[in-house]
């Protein structure tokens, strides 16, 4: 039922229109395609916010690929195609599986602090934090490390040769593409930081002014960096003159990554957060992203609700969903940071005890004060940018991927000679104890900077597994937003039973503790449901979410795949 449904909504969409559903669902992103965010297979698919992106991927398993291969070329095709986004210059978190794992496994490869990096490098004499050191600049990055996750989880999984994987990559960044909508957009929003650096101007402008939509964009010496990766691996980016290049521009502009930082770079393997919710299996992304144990804490939250009886968007689903939400950021604030550095209470956050007792005190008429949500009590104790991409073939094979540079174009920071945009990932850092970052969301003491140290983030790329087959994988990019958003559409689909297309483009919503606002996507709920939770007295803030989630279904024989119609993007299989 849930898959007829499924070809019933592609019709209303390809129509633009919409079936008299019972909420509202986000229209198409103009000008794009419903053929290419909607897509059905049986041997592999693909979804990804770049078109040429899902392209690369797809192109490696018409060669024989599988899906680990296909995960390297969307990684290094789409550090091509959304530099807005992500890059070789940035970091990410993959979460695995395939048949024959008694669990998915975890690849963390974000970006860490520098060995000269210290809790106080973003305050000034006075202890008042230095405006936009942390998002603007040399001091904004840390040491990248998505080159070397994607390499050593392509090794260890992957069948073809690194030289195949990255070939699309180096294609798409000599032969260039044409600027979108989100691209242009980006570049007019940061064009005043990016000016401000050669070597940037370089590439993202023209005539004095950024590109904007319709004008190809070449990026040459991404390319060289790329043929530098694809003749020596890991190598040919964090030794020779790739690693020169970033080391000299570090210490030119006073910053503080140098050889010995790209030297002791590590990618580690770490057990993914595990939930059910339901039957159902969950893994996701586990410290020092937050994303996972939200996600799950969430789940837990509401299971016994049984919402479904509701409805996908009745004011009592978006009440107790948004309260669990807020305790999540609560927690967040206090117990989450890099679990080399800090003991995260994980199991304490993601038990159904726990979970039964915030759920006891959510009132059942009113939404909570910001001030009545403390964090737990535990006995012993990214811009709304970033990309996800997601991978499954008829093998059983799964990937969930998240990417970034956090903000727009990081820290607006081109590497001379490179291509090589610099993350500002240091802002994901708490710059002190109880400042906002760029997504709002409170620093805890346990996310001050240290030396080598992961900053806290929300990725949370997730797969649910049902007896040992996969059922469902997703993700997406928008800072805070990712962990809220990746938790309504598993609840959209795992408990309201929606086709994976509904589930994905429903409107969502959004609440982070700070500010005390219900956060709802721009094209909002049904009137008559905003005015109740209005008469419970919640704030309603309508603004985009910037979520673009990227979900693959199994159901029966066949893949489902959905890139969110929110944005640009592309499902691709066969």
């Amino acid at each position: 039922m849930k898959f007829i449904t499924f070809l019933f909504v592609i019709f209303f969409i390809a129509n633009c229109s919409s079936p008299n559903l019972n909420y509202r669902t986000v229209p198409m992103a103009p000008g794009e395609k419903a053929s290419e965010h909607v897509k059905i297979g049986k041997k592999y698919m693909i979804t990804s916010q770049g078109r040429h992106s899902s392209q690369a991927g797809l192109k490696m398993m018409e060669m024989g690929g599988n899906a680990m291969d296909a995960f390297a070329a969307v990684s290094f095709a789409i550090s091509v195609e959304r530099p807005q986004s992500t890059g070789i210059g940035g970091g990410g978190f993959l979460v695995y599986w395939q048949p024959g794992m008694e669990k998915p496994l975890a690849f963390d490869f974000r970006e860490k602090a520098p060995l000269k990096a210290h809790k106080k490098m973003f305050l000034d004499m006075s202890g008042k934090e230095i405006p936009r050191k942390s998002l603007d600049g040399i001091f904004a990055g840390g040491v990248p490390g998505l080159v070397a996750g994607v390499i050593e989880a392509h090794s260890r999984y992957g069948k073809l040769p690194l030289h195949a994987v990255i070939q699309p990559a180096i294609d798409l960044a000599e032969k260039g593409f044409e600027v979108y909508p989100g691209l242009a957009k980006a570049l007019t929003y940061r064009q005043k930081v990016l000016a401000r650096f050669p070597a940037t101007k370089k590439i993202f402008f023209k005539e004095g002014k950024v590109l904007e939509e319709g004008d190809l964009l070449v990026q040459t010496d991404l390319a060289k960096t790329l043929k530098a990766i694809q003749a020596r691996g890991k190598n040919g980016f964090y030794k020779g003159w790739v690693a020169k290049a970033i080391v000299e521009e570090e210490k030119r502009r006073g910053g503080m990554i140098r050889q010995a930082d790209l030297d002791q770079y590590n990618v580690v393997q770490r057990k993914p957060v595990t939930g059910s919710y339901k039957g159902y299996d969950v893994y996701s992304m586990s410290p020092p992203s937050s994303g996972g144990i939200h996600v799950l804490q969430i789940l837990n939250t509401v299971e016994p609700l049984n919402l479904s009886h509701y409805g996908i968007q009745d004011y009592r689903t978006i009440h107790y969903t948004a309260s669990a939400m807020q305790q999540a950021f609560a927690d967040r604030a206090k117990y989450l940071g890099d679990m080399d550095f800090v003991r995260v209470p994980l199991d304490e956050l993601t038990s159904k005890k726990y979970a039964k007792s915030i759920l006891a005190k959510i009132p059942k008429d009113r939404p909570l004060k910001k001030s009545e949500v403390l964090p737990g009590k535990f006995d012993g104790y990214e811009s709304p940018e970033t990309t996800h991409f997601t991978i499954m073939d008829s093998e059983g094979r799964v990937v969930s991927s998240t990417q970034t540079i956090n903000g727009y174009f990081g820290s607006g920071l081109v590497i001379p000679g490179t291509g090589i945009i610099l993350n500002n990932e240091m802002d994901d850092f708490a710059t002190k104890v109880g400042a906002k970052n760029l997504f709002g969301a409170v620093g805890g003491e346990k996310n001050l900077v240290e030396p080598q140290k992961r900053p806290l983030s929300s990725m949370s790329p997730t797969i649910v597994l049902k007896h040992n087959k996969p059922v469902l994988a997703l993700g997406s990019p928008s800072g805070t937003r990712i962990l809220t958003c990746v938790a309504q559409t598993l609840l959209n689909y795992l408990e309201h039973n929606e086709p994976l297309l509904n589930a994905v483009s429903s409107v969502r919503y959004h609440q982070q503790w700070y500010p005390d606002e219900l956060r709802i996507g721009a094209f909002g709920l049904k009137k008559e449901t905003e005015d109740k939770l209005r008469e419970m007295g919640y704030k309603i803030n309508h603004k985009n979410l910037g979520c673009r989630v990227q979900a693959i279904a199994r159901e029966g024989d066949n893949l489902i795949g959905v890139s969110d119609p929110r944005g640009q993007g592309m499902a691709a299989g066969e």
